[in-house]
């Protein structure tokens, strides 16, 4: 069963004609790559599906129930979004930045419990930043940074999960240690759907792969089928070598001067 449909849909990138209309299926247990060049619509995608942008046509369902038809606080319990940047500047610790993914728990005027708050520190361990916990946001790295996003996302513990370029920043260990906690997520029943730069990421972690292209065309379906070097070459306009490694294809940009 689906979790998050979108029945026709094109978003709205501004100065582009209609492209080609999503019909996407994303369910529990899938894992989703979105790939695509600089201006596809990638983010502008991720914040459609989450109702923070209207769509140019179609729609998008969450269950059976329009995502128009929802108030925030029921689409914040079953649908979170990581953002690809932030404005971090209000001054708050990292365990209270945490804390803000219970919020759609809790009524108005409710403080969080213990539940709450373990709920945040498992998360901040998971991402290896539970011995910061008492820092102010605005002193951590661009990476600590993003670390304490998807802590966030994992407190607020919605069904879906939707990431924009959730290794930004990150050095090799922890997008390593990231994109196996979101597969982790998948297989316990959640829907991940997160947007990527790297091929080989989405290669090693991804079932599911769309593919964006700038004039508005797309292509989606098993990773398998999708991660095709002609395809890629043409969705990036740059060719690739293409070997095998650990079990998966590993992608490599041919040197400069041999775009397509």
């Amino acid at each position: 069963m689906s979790r998050l449909r979108s029945r026709d849909l094109v978003i709205n990138v501004p100065g582009r004609s209609d492209g080609y209309s999503l019909n996407l299926n994303i369910e529990p247990g899938q894992t989703w790559g979105v790939l695509g060049p600089n201006g596809a619509g990638k983010t502008t995608l991720l914040h459609t599906l989450a109702g923070l942008l209207p769509a140019r046509h179609g729609e998008v369902v969450l269950d059976d129930t329009l995502l128009k038809d929802l108030k925030r606080r029921d689409i914040a319990r079953q649908m979170g979004l990581v953002f690809q940047e932030r404005q971090d500047s209000f001054p708050a610790t990292v365990m209270e930045t945490a804390l803000i993914g219970r919020h759609p728990w809790l009524s108005p005027w409710e403080s969080e419990q213990g539940e709450d708050q373990a709920l945040a520190e498992q998360a901040l361990t998971a991402l290896e930043v539970d011995h910061l916990s008492d820092r102010l946001l605005t002193t951590l790295s661009g990476g600590e940074r993003q670390r304490v996003a998807i802590a966030t996302l994992m407190t607020q513990n919605p069904d879906i999960w939707l990431l924009d370029e959730p290794t930004n920043h990150l050095d090799l260990h922890h997008q390593v240690k990231v994109m196996n906690l979101l597969q982790d997520q998948a297989q316990s029943g959640k829907a991940v759907f997160m947007c990527l730069h790297d091929l080989n990421l989405a290669a090693r972690w991804c079932s599911h792969v769309l593919l964006l292209y700038t004039n508005g065309d797309a292509c989606w379906g098993p990773a398998d089928s999708m991660l095709e070097p002609s395809a890629l070459e043409k969705l990036y306009n740059q060719k690739l070598i293409t070997v095998e490694a650990d079990g998966a294809p590993l992608f490599v940009p041919v040197r400069s001067g041999s775009n397509l």
